[in-house]
This record gives C-alpha cells, sequence and structure tokens, in this order.
C-alpha cells in the first residue's frame, strides 16, 4: 500500500498525492522545472538547495539513474514532485531506479499530482513557500508551515553547498601543449563545469566560497571560474569583495549562473528575485553581438539589474522571453559572465563555445599580459 502526501503551498493551495520518495517532512521554495530529460542532473544540482522542484514533463524517471550524470556529490534539494514516477527503468546504463535514489539520499517526494495546475499556479503567482510531508495530514496545519518558512530572498545558501576545503579535478583530464590552471570558486558548481574545463586541457583546483582573494592569487590561477550555486546573490558579499581584487588584478574571470549574479554586483550592478525564476533546458537566449540565439539550460531566482550596470560594463546576452540579464562583459577588464548554464548538462550544447573563449582570454593573458 503507498504511503498518501501531501503538497500545501503558502496561498492555500493543497495537492494530494503518493509518497515516491523517502518517507517525512520537507519544505522550502516550490519552483517548476520545464526540462524533459536530465532529471538525475536536476536532482544533483546544488543551486535547488532549499527548494521543492516540481518536473512540468508528465512521466519522470524512465530511463533510471546512471553512475556518470551526478553533478554534485549528492542531491541539495528539498523535495521532489511528479505527475508520474517509472519504477521499472528502461536503460542498459541504469544503476537504480529513481524512487530508491530519493530514499537512499532522504529525499520526500510526491507524485499523481496535477503539475500543470500547480505549473500554472506558481507561473501565476510566483514562487511560493511550500511544505511536503507524509507525516502531518493536516491542509490547516501544513499552511501555518508553509507560511513560516524562510524567503528564498536574502538567503546565503552558498556556504551551505560549498566545499569543506580546495580540491583538483582531473577526471577527463585532457593533455595540452598549454596547460592552463583555473582556480573555481565552490558556490555550489556542477561536475559538468568541471568536465568542460577538463576536456580544454585546464588543471582545476576548487576552492571554498569563502577563499579569500589573496588566496587565490596565491595558487597562481591563469583564471577564475565563478560557478553556479543557489540562493540570493546580495549576502554572499564576502566573494562580491574577492572578485573585486581579482578583477583589479585583471586576472581573467568567468562567471556562470550566481557567478555571474556576484560578477555583476562586483562590478557595480544590482541584482533583484525574479517572480518565478528560470529552470529548465528550453530557454531561448540572444547573443546581441552575432544575433545568434541559443537555447540554454537554466537555473536561477535571481537576475542582474541590467538598467544598474556602470557604462563600463555592456550586456552581451538577453533572454529572449522576458528580456532579463542573461550575459555582460567589462569594457576594459578581462571579464565576462553569463546567467545560464554552458555545460548544459544534461543538454542543450549551444553555449559550451563560452569555455573556448574562456581559455582564449586566459592565454591571451599568459602570452601578452598588457594586453589583459
Amino acid at each position: 500500500m503507498k504511503t498518501t502526501a501531501l503538497l500545501v503551498l503558502e496561498d492555500g493551495t493543497v495537492l494530494t498525492g503518493r509518497s515516491c520518495g523517502a518517507e517525512g517532512e520537507t519544505s522550502g521554495e516550490a519552483v517548476f522545472n520545464t526540462s524533459m530529460t536530465g532529471y538525475q542532473e536536476v536532482l544533483t544540482d546544488p543551486s535547488y538547495k532549499a527548494q521543492l522542484v516540481a518536473m512540468t514533463y508528465p512521466q519522470i524517471g524512465n530511463y533510471g539513474i546512471t553512475a556518470d550524470d551526478n553533478e554534485s556529490r549528492q542531491p541539495f534539494l528539498s523535495g521532489f514532485v511528479v505527475r508520474e514516477l517509472c519504477r521499472r527503468p528502461s536503460n542498459w546504463q541504469s544503476v537504480e531506479s529513481v524512487d530508491f535514489f530519493l530514499r537512499k539520499h532522504g529525499i520526500p517526494a510526491i507524485e499523481g499530482v496535477d503539475t500543470r495546475a500547480l505549473t500554472l499556479r506558481l507561473r501565476d503567482k510566483g514562487a511560493l513557500r511550500a511544505v511536503l510531508s507524509t507525516r502531518d495530514l493536516d491542509p490547516r496545519s501544513m499552511l501555518k508551515k508553509a507560511r513560516l518558512v524562510p524567503s528564498m530572498a536574502g538567503q546565503d545558501l552558498a556556504r551551505l553547498v560549498t566545499c569543506a576545503e580546495k580540491y583538483h579535478w582531473t577526471e577527463g583530464l585532457r593533455e595540452t601543449a598549454k596547460p592552463l590552471h583555473v582556480v573555481v570558486y565552490d558556490f555550489g558548481v556542477k561536475f559538468g563545469i568541471l568536465r568542460c574545463l577538463a576536456a580544454m586541457g585546464c588543471r582545476a583546483t576548487i576552492v571554498p566560497a569563502a577563499t579569500s582573494a589573496e588566496e587565490v592569487l596565491a595558487l597562481k590561477p591563469d583564471g577564475v571560474l565563478l560557478s553556479n550555486g543557489p540562493g540570493d546573490p546580495e549576502p554572499v558579499t564576502y566573494a562580491v569583495e574577492s572578485i573585486k581584487r581579482l578583477a583589479d588584478r585583471r586576472v581573467p574571470i568567468f562567471g556562470i549562473c550566481l557567478g555571474h549574479q556576484l560578477l555583476g554586483l562586483a562590478l557595480g550592478g544590482k541584482t533583484f528575485k525574479l517572480k518565478f525564476g528560470h529552470h529548465g533546458a528550453n530557454h531561448p537566449v540572444l547573443e546581441l553581438a552575432t544575433k545568434k540565439v541559443e537555447i540554454t539550460a537554466q537555473n536561477h531566482g535571481f537576475c542582474v539589474d541590467l538598467a544598474s550596470l556602470p557604462k563600463e560594463v555592456r550586456t552581451t546576452h538577453v533572454n529572449l522571453n522576458d528580456g532579463t540579464s542573461e550575459g555582460l562583459a567589462h569594457s576594459q577588464l578581462p571579464v565576462f559572465s553569463v546567467q545560464y548554464h554552458p555545460e548544459a548538462s544534461a543538454g542543450p550544447h549551444d553555449s559550451r563555445y563560452l569555455f573556448a573563449r574562456f581559455r582564449d582570454l586566459m592565454l591571451l593573458r599568459k602570452e601578452a599580459p598588457s594586453q589583459c
């Protein structure tokens, strides 16, 4: 007999379904993801810390869980919401089912709910605080709990997902005639980013989020990558100060997702919370210089305010759905960033050229430091 589960939103919405993960109770901000595949990458993306993720695609788990597709050391999301979860995956690479994976990692999940109605509610009202439980099935009690869940705004979640100490990434490292050393700030870095660096022949040293600029410079990097991560960028003041000092030293910097927002703050801009965020693998982005449209993978709830950027910072990419910031670059410093995920695990891969752009920027500084 399957266990009943209840999902209650702060606006009073009550969804009754069946437990398909760990039993218990969890809370967080409810968001929806529009990806049709890549649920394992969603489950293991640290950027979903403190969030309940609803998948808009109706059937999840068809190809199971594989050994090589995790994007971090563990799942960080608070809970998972699906229309139907497949318990008998068909895939020669599958090592376990999604429900087993969720139970193993203690992640509560619910199925059998109308995810279309939930998505429309979140689209119209914005991301909402929510509670998911198999223990408390009283809607009134659950509603009180949902309204006590902390807002995502003002939370520094990068501290909760970052690595405890620095480490080196060597998986898939390609030998190259001009090896480059990249220091990666781990605000919740996805393994796909590290794999892309390794594929270009870059040695990566991953450091905790609170690492000072002086400590990074002591590692003698050819460039610094600011990773993705969860939460509000404004409270991450320690990282903003480090980025300012590194930019002043003209170190090539590439920011991704939260790293983009932090770079925007370091260059004098402001950020704001989006109504329901961008979460999925099908967001169209325009590169202003070439007029090319990229289909991108995204996962963020905050954004750089375009109007707040100083004149030295130009917008390089914009979101074609809502016109928000998707990329920036400084006119005098060797720094640039994008709001979306160029590593795009599990896809699409339209934007991987940005890693080559970062490599070329590092090579230029290495060969002709005065030009950067």
